[in-house]
């Protein structure tokens, strides 16, 4: 089923090369279904690679989700055009009285820095604050991830003393849940980051589980039992090349990377990295929207604090 974007932003000459359904207003209107709106607060330096990469996943679903997009009003992009911001981005002022489903909050490059040093981390605190009463269910990515616990729980994130790139085997840790149905048992995600959230902490909230894990990586999903709040350490919504092109810029800045793990065949920078991935991202992604989203929303968002919302456990 398809999902429905501004027909000029840049994200749907791609999808629409890869055979994914997307629609206009137009034709939405024409569809007696209310579609799913989400949230997604881009903080990615790219930010049309990141949407690109986010929608195609939110898109192989038999559901229509309708996306609003969400900067940081108090951050200044270098990245991504203005006018693409103006065009296609919202700030919190303007969804602030609005209510959606589900909400993505991405990964960003500030790993290096304590959250309060972040210049946008006051913001976030207020949307994260907000996203409460809200928003149904919110899906936190990589740093994103580290930084919805540490608001919402206290739990702290450890600098690691090298980058963590590459692509990893995890392991389930909780089996038939919600989340990971379908997934085998043993899978592939890519991770990106500077620091980590470690499993102690985690297992310290008896309102959090663990849903898997790796060895040389360490904890991947991590998610509320109410489904409210979910979290991805790694980066499993990147494209074959993403890791390839932040290892060469690394190189090109002088930090002298290590090769990402896993990744390059031979380890040869120069060969083609091979997706193995793909099967499991599309399945958390149609996961989260059917069982913690679609599923358990109330018809008519308008008007409920979405934080009081009775919990359907029957999936749980």
């Amino acid at each position: 089923m398809p999902i429905k974007i501004a027909g000029s932003l840049p994200a749907r000459k791609v999808l629409k090369s890869e055979n994914i359904f997307v629609m206009d207003q137009e034709r939405a209107t024409k569809q007696d279904i209310r579609p799913l709106r989400i949230l997604i607060l881009n903080l990615m330096p790219d930010k049309i690679k990141t949407e690109t990469q986010l929608l195609r996943l939110l898109s192989n679903s038999p559901l229509q989700v309708e996306v609003d997009l969400l900067q940081a009003a108090t951050h200044v992009s270098k990245n991504t055009p203005a006018q693409h911001l103006l065009d296609f981005y919202k700030t919190y002022d303007e969804v602030k009285d609005l209510r959606y489903d589900g909400m993505i909050i991405t990964g960003a490059p500030v790993e290096h820095l304590p959250y309060e040093e972040v210049n946008y981390w006051e913001e976030l605190c207020t949307i994260m604050e907000w996203s409460k009463k809200h928003v149904f269910s919110t899906l936190h990515i990589c740093w994103g991830a580290q930084a919805g616990l540490y608001y919402h729980y206290g739990i702290p994130k450890y600098a690691m003393e090298k980058k963590l790139s590459g692509v990893f085997y995890h392991r389930l840790c909780v089996h038939n849940h919600p989340l990971t149905r379908g997934f085998d048992e043993v899978f592939m995600a890519p991770h990106s980051r500077y620091a980590e959230v470690r499993r102690q902490d985690v297992d310290k909230v008896e309102t959090l589980q663990v849903l898997a894990e790796s060895n040389a990586a360490g904890i991947y999903l991590v998610a509320s039992k109410d489904g409210r709040q979910i979290f991805v350490t790694g980066h499993c919504e990147y494209d074959r090349d993403t890791l390839a092109n932040e290892y060469t810029r690394d190189v090109a800045k002088g930090i002298h990377p290590e090769i990402p793990y896993n990744y390059f065949p031979d380890n040869n920078p120069e060969g083609i990295p091979v997706i193995n991935w793909r099967s499991h991202a599309h399945l958390l992604f149609s996961n989260w929207l059917n069982y913690y989203v679609y599923q358990r929303t109330p018809y008519d968002l308008e008007g409920h604090n979405l934080e009081e919302v009775p919990q359907d456990e029957e999936d749980a």
